[in-house]
């Protein structure tokens, strides 16, 4: 087991560039296999989640190479059939591999994935509009498997708008006969670049960032070089620990349009944000006032800022009210800010923060991705020493954080929980899920 240790208190400022953006990643390389052509993808991190996706694709028998920055992947020669159930259940994205197995191959049979406890999300709507293309899907055994001769195109409405839903209709019904259309359509930025993506492989689809999704099947999809967005969550970590810090941090490759719902509510709270260009400059103060927090899908506040908006309102001056409107259960980080010191009530979904004047450190545990990100932030801030355990969902987003924040100037330590130096999760993690391919193959 590894953790953080973290020595609050130091204002952090600095440069820092924004890596690309993981929920952009991961359905970029499932639609890569629509393709039996080779696909470049640049400004990739080299993220958990990111290792195991390309394991994915590798269990099916894909070619990938990674390259600094940039991966390459070779779909020519794949077995649908082929996925490693292992690498599958620790990732809820390993789901977005249907849509394009089930659009190029006619068939797709992966198990539920998995990901972090944060609330329910079932695979209904992917499973209703997969249907309503005309595929036969069935779920039994722990795996969920659809076939098509021929894949049709259709009227497809979401009850809800689901990022993970749009994305695989959207692969699905781009080798597709006839057209589709996706209403109540997830508009995210992640959305628009899998489109930007597809039709730069020669798909059709028109309407992304909409509410309504247009997309004209066509027989054959080609190779592509793509650069993928930065990514605008780990951006907003950013942003917020300049503010908890009543520090002065500039980010470089952030896209300000992507974060208007955070800098907004940041504004509000007295911070300072400058923007220009693709670069924007925060500035803290030494207490920031309390705003309220409504999370929405986007264009509304982002579910994935929640937890380290509430760190920050944790030493507001005033209360806080956040209502989480996306997951039931993505208030876990609360209990552990409480154990710093803060002063939060949770009924439901509403979360009540009553600003303290200091927090103080302790012994914490990161939940999952995001609440793990708030207590880096809390710890950032607190008086004495944080440590932070589990911090393996820390590493499903956020690349090397404590090297990149320490270069900001805080005091962050990565080690083994006995306090000894450790090998980085996602290194051991491609050499572990590798070991376990070959072992399956030949078994």
């Amino acid at each position: 087991m590894e953790r953080y240790v973290i020595t609050g208190g130091t204002r952090l400022h600095g440069f820092v560039e924004v890596c690309g953006a993981k929920n952009a990643v991961l359905p970029i390389l499932a639609a890569s296999v629509l393709s039996p052509e080779t696909c470049v993808i640049h400004n990739v991190p080299r993220l958990q989640d990111v290792v195991l996706m390309v394991e994915v694709l590798k269990s099916l028998g894909a070619k990938v190479k990674w390259e600094n920055k940039t991966l390459m992947v070779n779909a020519a020669v794949l077995d649908p059939t082929r996925i490693l159930e292992e690498v599958m259940k620790k990732m809820r994205a390993s789901n977005l591999v249907i849509g394009p197995l089930l659009s190029r191959f006619h068939y797709a049979r992966v198990p539920f994935p998995g990901g972090c406890a944060i609330g329910s999300r079932p695979m209904d709507y992917h499973i209703k509009g997969l249907r309503q293309l005309g595929a036969e899907v069935d779920e039994r055994y722990g795996y969920i498997e659809a076939r098509a001769l021929t894949l049709t195109g259709g009227e497809v409405y979401f009850d809800f708008p689901s990022v993970g839903a749009t994305e695989n209709i959207m692969m699905a019904a781009v080798l597709s006969s006839g057209s589709t259309v996706i209403r109540n359509a997830a508009r995210e930025p992640e959305i628009v670049d899998l489109a930007n993506f597809l039709n730069g492989m020669g798909a059709k689809v028109r309407g992304a960032g909409s509410d309504t999704i247009q997309i004209c099947g066509v027989e054959r999809l080609s190779g592509v070089e793509y650069r993928v967005i930065p990514d605008r969550i780990v951006a907003g970590t950013y942003m917020l620990a300049a503010a908890i810090t009543n520090g002065d941090i500039v980010l470089k490759n952030a896209v300000v349009e992507h974060l208007e719902p955070l800098i907004a509510k940041l504004r509000a709270a007295g911070v300072t944000v400058l923007k220009n260009g693709r670069g924007i400059r925060v500035r803290g103060i030494p207490r920031c006032k309390s705003v309220d927090i409504k999370t929405m899908p986007y264009p509304g506040f982002p579910t994935d800022i929640q937890p380290q908006m509430m760190s920050l309102m944790s030493l507001a001056q005033g209360t806080s009210i956040i209502l989480e409107n996306i997951f039931e259960n993505r208030f876990k980080h609360a209990d552990e800010l409480r154990r710093m010191g803060a002063s939060i009530t949770v009924e439901g979904r509403v979360a009540v923060v009553k600003g303290v004047k200091k927090l103080t450190g302790a012994e914490v545990e990161a939940t999952d991705l995001r609440a793990g990100a708030a207590l880096v932030l809390a710890g950032l801030a607190a008086e004495g020493v944080t440590v932070i355990h589990n911090i393996e969902h820390i590493d499903r987003g956020y690349h090397r954080l404590e090297e990149k924040y320490a270069l900001l100037g805080a005091n962050i330590k990565r080690e083994k929980s006995n306090g000894s130096p450790c090998k980085r999760l996602e290194d051991r993690c491609e050499t572990v899920v590798s070991q376990e391919i070959k072992s399956n193959a030949l078994s």
